[in-house]
């Protein structure tokens, strides 16, 4: 006959209690730290993974890549990183990133194009005012490596020029993106609301930009926009425990639904 004691009953117990969290029984939490350009988009797959499974809960942390990054390497608990950017990812020291989608610049212009723009040479004709992001923001670096390539030198409108900016630091803090806005300069939001405003002809920002504007300005492709195309890359944050999640997680990104709801924002999904 065998006799099973009391406290072997309690080890029996914290064992099956242990199995069966690790398998799905017990209600998991798988943490994204996104960029906030994919804030519409990783909402939408949250929901997704969500629904197909049952036992899990996605946490969105959206914010600039650059300021996430630092976030992850002085330990905050994250599963897993989208970024806009390479430097970025590798700033994270997050491993074996993979490139899910690509944004691209476009000059966003008032309903009707007033000014006419038509492509970047027009930014400089006299009396058109152009809105510029912050120079750290992924939009200020893609503005000015693209005038860069089409040979055109653009004077930025400023606060100097249009008023004070209602989008400035005092009512933004630190740029979406991961810079601190200085002087005149500012995020994509900022930008295109000086265009909504009429505070500007034009300002250069990304496609996805645009059509979160849901149609509050217009959008002007031009050829060297091909010379600022931006990289969002998706990453498993070193020392999660919940690697078989992440995976999938990145699995549904990379899907036909993925590109589907990528491709509805703006953005031009990767596959492979």
């Amino acid at each position: 006959m065998n006799h099973v004691t009391p406290a072997t009953r309690v080890a029996l117990a914290v064992v099956l209690l242990a199995v069966t969290g690790c398998g799905g029984g017990g209600r998991q939490t798988l943490t994204v730290f996104a960029d906030t350009s994919l804030t519409a988009t990783f909402g939408s797959l949250g929901k997704t993974f969500e629904a197909a499974h049952p036992g899990v809960a996605v946490r969105l942390d959206f914010g600039g890549s650059g300021a996430l990054a630092r976030r992850i390497v002085q330990g905050a608990p994250a599963d897993l990183f989208a970024a806009a950017g390479a430097a970025t990812m590798r700033a994270s020291g997050a491993p074996s990133p993979r490139v899910f989608a690509r944004d691209r610049l476009q000059i966003a212009v008032p309903k009707g194009n007033p000014a006419h723009v038509a492509n970047l040479k027009d930014l400089a004709a006299p009396g058109v005012r152009v809105a510029l992001c912050a120079e750290p923001a992924p939009c200020g670096a893609g503005a000015r490596a693209a005038l860069s390539a089409a040979g055109v030198t653009v004077t930025p409108a400023g606060p100097d020029q249009n008023g004070p900016d209602q989008n400035g630091p005092d009512q933004n803090g630190p740029d979406q993106n991961g810079g601190d806005q200085k002087g005149g300069d500012q995020n994509a939001a900022g930008a295109l609301t000086k265009v909504r405003l009429g505070k500007a002809d034009a300002a250069l920002v990304y496609r996805t930009d645009v059509r979160a504007a849901a149609g509050a300005v217009e959008g002007v492709d031009f050829p060297e926009a091909a010379k600022a195309v931006e990289d969002y890359l998706v990453a498993t944050v070193p020392g999660t425990t919940r690697i078989a999640l992440t995976r999938e997680f990145v699995d549904l990104v990379l899907s036909d639904e993925g590109r589907r709801v990528l491709a509805a924002a703006g953005f031009t999904p990767v596959t492979g």
